[in-house]
């Protein structure tokens, strides 16, 4: 755990606090994560209005796909319990978050055509630097809209953004994990949706 001094809610200023308040009363903390990308308060109160942006131009479901995989692909376990427990607040099956946790390519059909095209967009853009993407962005713009297939882009992005900051800080979820979706997970997610080409083992990615 980075040895950062941690910023308090009381510490920030007025308009990020504010901003942070509705959360904090939701969920009875403040994550690590705020305490310490609040040494930039400006560009961290522009990052959660984009956020807020993003998951306002999708459905829930679309944005916990997103959520979900990048974490999980990103080894970001903060955000993942986070989501796993989002997810169920917001009326997901547990069998639907096991399988948006599996990344398995035929499933129980407890996702939807859209859902698993989603999923497969963002696994193959941080596989592949987001290069040679085109048909799986192809698809999901047919499936949902070019509006909303852009939202899903910059909203990987925004994911792998918060992956990145977490892991740099070591930082720990700030709750416990769901034991059942976490078991129903592969240990090595980049054998989901594997291709020759471009498929990483995680050691590959993380050395």
């Amino acid at each position: 755990m980075s040895n950062i001094p941690r910023i308090s809610q009381a510490e920030m200023p007025h308009e990020l606090a504010t901003f942070l308040s509705p959360r904090v009363k939701r969920l009875g903390y403040l994550g690590e994560f705020f305490q310490c990308t609040a040494h930039q308060p400006e560009a961290l109160l522009s990052f959660l209005k984009f956020t807020e942006h993003l998951k306002h131009a999708l459905p829930n479901n679309l944005t916990e796909v997103v959520a979900l995989s990048v974490s999980r692909l990103m080894d970001n376990a903060y955000e993942r319990v986070q989501h796993e427990r989002l997810s169920l607040k917001l009326g997901f099956s547990r069998e639907w978050l096991a399988e948006v946790l599996s990344f398995s390519e035929d499933g129980h059909g407890y996702m939807s055509e859209p859902e698993r095209l989603v999923q497969l967009l963002a696994i193959r853009m941080i596989r592949r630097g987001g290069h040679q993407t085109a048909p799986e962005f192809e698809a999901v713009t047919q499936a949902i809209g070019v509006a909303p297939s852009i939202a899903v882009l910059m909203l990987v992005g925004r994911y792998m953004s918060h992956a990145l900051i977490v892991n740099t800080l070591n930082l720990a979820p700030p709750v416990p994990p769901l034991s059942a979706a976490h078991s129903a997970a592969p240990s090595s997610p980049d054998h989901a949706f594997a291709d020759d080409t471009y498929a990483e083992s995680t050691e590959e990615k993380h050395s």
